[in-house]
């Protein structure tokens, strides 16, 4: 999804992306000309903000981070919430948006519903983005592309395994939440997002989700991907329930200004370029 405006004087090399949730702000500028990420910053918030209160912090970062007030040639503002359903190209109607969504999310009859196209795998994902965050980047930064955090996962992930032929499960780890994405023969599977407060919530969803798609656990291959790391206890409890258990390990394009020793935290934000 695009917005479009008036033309200004941009620095041709530079891109910024920004990912918003409720709990958390994250921001990545890329120098195009040599490919490297230069500017890499996560915010998580200490309480779950409503849409007006994360417009304040978002106006806060921007007047306190001088990587952040340069021309950028190109934003993109990539939406994390749970306001989202993937809908099959042959099926979707853009008179219908909100009837995609009203059965599995609560929605306003005011809510905008916006929606992005996934060539790879022939569906549309219907979405709820923050409107007031949107007309924000637009008054700072002109044009700009904005879509949902799961289109930047699923588009990646089809792209990766495109020659794989294994049932693969990805399970991107957020503070809240967490998305499971199973691949196989490089056609998507399953998307679906879950919240969770304990490590048991966090097993159960999978080995659920497994159960349900006849992926059995001495069989299944397990990437786990964002905010986890092979010290933590959702990474323990995955690998006490599950044989082959990995963390995405696959090398970037980009070359990181200030070395990293992950190139899976920042996974969305990184790969919406």
């Amino acid at each position: 999804m695009t917005l479009n405006s008036k033309n200004i004087e941009t620095n041709k090399h530079i891109e910024l992306s920004i990912q918003i949730s409720l709990n958390g702000l994250s921001f990545c500028i890329l120098e195009n000309d040599t490919q490297t990420i230069s500017f890499l910053k996560r915010i998580t918030l200490s309480k779950k903000q409503n849409p007006f209160e994360l417009l304040e912090q978002l106006k806060g970062i921007f007047i306190s981070e001088k990587a952040l007030h340069a021309d950028f040639n190109k934003v993109t503002l990539i939406h994390v919430n749970e306001l989202a359903t993937l809908v099959p190209e042959t099926l979707f109607n853009e008179n219908c948006l909100s009837d995609y969504l009203k059965f599995n999310a609560k929605i306003l009859k005011s809510d905008f519903i916006a929606f992005d196209s996934i060539k790879s795998n022939n569906s549309v994902n219907v979405y709820v983005p923050y409107v007031n965050i949107n007309n924000y980047i637009y008054e700072k930064f002109g044009a700009f592309n904005y879509k949902h955090f799961s289109t930047v996962l699923i588009e990646n992930l089809l792209l990766e395994e495109k020659n794989n032929t294994n049932a693969k499960m990805f399970v991107h780890v957020e503070t809240t939440h967490f998305e499971i994405i199973v691949v196989q023969q490089g056609q998507l599977v399953l998307y679906n997002s879950f919240e969770f407060k304990t490590k048991e919530d966090f097993i159960y969803y999978i080995l659920f989700t497994a159960e349900q798609l006849n992926l059995t656990p001495d069989t299944l291959q397990l990437v786990l991907l964002g905010l986890i790391n092979a010290n933590d206890t959702l990474y323990n409890i995955a690998y006490k329930y599950i044989r082959h258990v990995h963390i995405y390990n696959k090398t970037q394009k980009y070359k990181y200004s200030t070395p990293t020793n992950t190139n899976h935290s920042n996974y969305a934000l990184t790969h919406s370029f």
